[in-house]
């Protein structure tokens, strides 16, 4: 089986290099090709993850190039990691919306917009490209934002799953506090990329007793403190959402906090400089402890569990995944995506039924998809109206005069990742 991994250049392959290595019964991989035009360092990552391997004794190959035609030819499945403009750009969006009042975050709200207007065309190229070298591979995309990066590859027809690594996050830190095993703990997971809420927490699958009320009378304050919300909102919503949510409940006090401190996109870049020096070491044969501090914790569990569902013919799964609605939502269109749990096998991702949303979830549920629609209009088509309209029509900006500042500021960021700006 080979695997190409686009973005393979990132500090933070490592970690995926590290469950392919330990879930190889899992995932038989006899072939992985790290692909990314930044040669320098993706020579630095590529002999750590063969140290990675040699360490636990795996057999596979693991090759680089940045050259993405020859790297994705044969491959079974193709993962998407990538950050066009790198952590500059994620610099750029989590400060100019700042500027407006408004929250500086890259998935959520104007920064995010921003990254969507960089990655979808880039993505799309891709993902053409895949398919003319290999045209049965299957994409799974972590590249955010994953909804409406999903949204476009299907759209366009391509053989493509988005992940992201929320739901397995929510079903660690669960099974740790009720102290069962991790594959004990089944989430009704709804809702869109960063915007879910876990409506249930299910033991022994999806038919399992609900623990929920249990988990939150038992452990809300810890469950609230990683959340960083009130225990009370847990209390009163009588369900767990994700951490995004806190762009939207707490919309004023996060935009006083990121006024306030260094930004993500700043800590993460430092943190990058010294993952780099430590993956120079020639000694280092696995995934250093400061790598857990770089986000996207579990993210390789998860994307193992996918791709052997999709390739290794074991049989269906059952997992959190970004895919087409298909009326499992019934107020959003068949077309939009959603993140929910389903069933992944050869031929795809089926969404699993999902019980009716609170109209309190599902109206925002609604209003983001709306402004997903149209960030995917923008980014495919580009234009200062369409960008206008997607700012106009989030629930973090919604009013003319933000929307009209927000998007003076992010064409004038952006020029030049936006050939049409």
């Amino acid at each position: 089986m080979k695997l190409a991994v686009v973005g393979g250049g990132s500090t933070y392959t490592p970690e995926l290099i590290d469950g392919f290595a330990r879930l190889r019964d899992t995932l038989p991989v006899s072939e992985l090709v790290l692909i990314d035009p930044a040669a320098e360092r993706l020579e630095l990552i590529g002999a750590l993850a063969r140290r990675i391997f040699a360490r636990q004794d795996h057999p596979g190959l693991i090759t680089t190039t940045s050259d993405l035609d020859a790297g994705v030819a044969g491959a079974d499945a193709v993962l998407l990691q990538l950050r066009i403009g790198g952590q500059a750009a994620r610099l750029q969006d989590e400060t100019w919306p700042l500027e407006c009042g408004c929250v500086g975050q890259e998935t959520t709200g104007a920064g995010g917009l921003a990254k969507a207007l960089r990655t979808v065309p880039v993505v799309l190229d891709i993902a053409e490209r895949v398919r003319r070298a290999s045209p049965d591979a299957w994409i799974i995309d972590f590249t955010n934002p994953v909804g409406i990066v999903t949204r476009a590859l299907l759209r366009a027809g391509h053989k493509a799953v988005g992940l992201c690594n929320v739901a397995i996050g929510f079903q660690r830190k669960f099974a740790a506090l009720l102290d069962v095993a991790p594959a004990e703990v089944h989430l009704d997971h709804a809702g869109l990329n960063h915007l879910t809420w876990e409506l249930g927490v299910r033991i022994g699958g999806p038919g399992g007793r609900d623990v929920l009320p249990e988990l939150l009378a038992g452990h809300g304050d810890a469950v609230a403190a990683d959340l960083r919300l009130p225990r009370a909102v847990l209390d009163r919503l009588g369900v767990v959402p994700s951490y995004y949510l806190r762009y939207f409940y707490a919309h004023d006090a996060v935009v006083r906090e990121l006024g306030e401190k260094p930004s993500r996109a700043a800590e993460v870049a430092a943190m990058e400089r010294e993952l780099l020096a430590l993956y120079a070491d020639p000694a280092l044969d696995e995934k250093p402890a400061l790598l857990a501090k770089r986000g996207g914790a579990f993210y390789s569990e998860a994307a193992v569990d996918l791709a052997a569902a999709l390739l290794a013919g074991g049989g269906p799964a059952v997992q959190v995944v970004n895919t087409y609605n298909g009326g499992t939502l019934p107020f959003l269109p068949d077309d939009a995506v959603i993140e929910v749990q389903a069933r992944v096998d050869g031929s795809g991702a089926a969404p699993l039924a999902v019980a009716a949303l609170d109209p309190l979830f599902a109206g925002l549920v609604s209003h983001v998809s709306a402004y997903e629609d149209l960030a995917l209009d923008a980014a495919l088509r580009g234009g200062r109206e369409r960008v206008f309209k997607a700012l106009l029509a989030h629930p973090l900006v919604g009013q003319f005069d933000l929307a009209e500042g927000l998007t003076d500021r992010l064409l004038a960021h952006n020029k030049e990742h936006l050939p049409w700006a």
